[in-house]
């Protein structure tokens, strides 16, 4: 089987680290692949470090004239069987460029969110990493027998414990740790405000976007800036989970929740809302605790919990430990993309 992958997505996000971790992976397994991709600083030395070539277009907007006849002559040249496309905008270019090729191969569409179908319509197949977003592409009119649940991975290799001293954080004291996007959808300001009620907690948190300098305000005006530690954007996550005593995921949307599965596949017990993906990924009080979104209060009293309980974290990590082996490994991952593409290919 021949696999071309289409990327446009932005310098960083959940996506983006995905493709990179799925790319490598079929190639560790021998599927020849050709990916093109938005030039990007990160994604692009990463890639080319596991011996994987980029062909590089712009994906632009309205003006950009080059990048659907240059994916249908690379279409025409490699004949892939499976175009993936990630995302708006490539899906939408991959369709236009399929439409403009010679060679016809299956466009994948791969939905990590719940997007607006329009940019899907040259698409054959789509692909949900949640049981919800499937449900959500067939009450759009999506036809149900072309919509699939396949899911993330994430790495399993544990980090390195950092030392606290870095981020002048007191040995002993409780840590936690929240990553991802500085923006209102992931509600980091509720957790800012959950730190009320949870005296003594420090907070690494690691990310950056439009909402940095808000948050940071935020912070001195709850009189909990003391005890946060903004890091900006980091690579290091697996380290930084190794350092920490528990993941807190605030989101108010959440259509998955991949740090959630990096915590349960490096050992750490989890505290979320109850959004989109954690709420279906998260068995209260079983494999992580679960509180209800924009409950500032009671996402404050299980962070408590979480700290007095000594006996609570290790059950939760265990059973979070079963359910990463069981679902998301990159084996039984890998394993499913390619069951489906030889599945649609028939």
């Amino acid at each position: 089987m021949k696999l071309m992958q289409t990327m446009a997505g932005g310098a960083v996000g959940g996506a983006e680290e995905f493709f990179v971790r799925l790319t490598i992976a079929f190639r560790e397994r021998g599927i020849a692949q050709t990916v093109i991709a938005r030039p990007n600083d990160t994604r692009g030395p990463r890639l080319a470090e596991a011996g994987i070539d980029v062909i590089e277009l712009p994906f632009g907007g309205f003006l950009d004239r080059k990048t659907v006849p240059a994916l249908a002559a690379e279409i025409d040249r490699t004949e892939p069987d499976v175009v993936l496309s990630w995302m708006n905008r490539a899906s939408d270019l991959a369709g236009r460029a399929v439409r403009k090729a010679n060679f016809s191969p299956l466009l994948i569409g791969r939905q990590g969110g719940y997007y607006d179908l329009k940019y899907y319509a040259g698409c054959d197949h789509l692909i949900g990493n949640t049981p919800d977003i499937v449900r959500y592409l067939v009450g759009e009119g999506w036809p149900q027998d072309r919509a699939h649940y396949v899911p993330n991975f994430v790495s399993a290799v544990p980090g390195t414990p950092l030392p606290r001293s870095q981020f002048n954080i007191p040995d002993g004291a409780p840590l936690m740790l929240a990553a991802g996007r500085l923006h209102r959808n992931k509600a980091f300001d509720v957790l800012l405000t959950a730190m009320k009620r949870t005296e003594d907690v420090y907070l690494l948190l690691a990310g950056d976007g439009v909402d940095a300098k808000a948050l940071e305000g935020l912070a001195h005006k709850l009189g909990v800036a003391d005890r946060v530690r903004f890091l900006g954007w980091r690579t290091d996550i697996p380290d930084l989970m190794a350092t920490t005593d528990m993941l807190v995921c605030p989101s108010r949307i959440e259509p998955l929740g991949n740090v959630v599965i990096e915590a349960w596949a490096r050992n750490l017990p989890v505290v979320t809302t109850a959004a989109q993906g954690p709420g279906w990924l998260i068995e209260d009080g079983i494999d992580g605790l679960l509180t209800p979104v924009d409950d500032a209060d009671l996402l404050g009293e299980a962070i408590a919990r979480l700290v007095s309980d000594v006996q609570l974290a290790p059950r939760l990590v265990a059973a979070g430990r079963r359910r990463f082996e069981a679902d998301f490994t990159e084996d039984a991952v890998v394993a499913k993309f390619l069951g489906l593409f030889e599945k649609v290919l028939g």
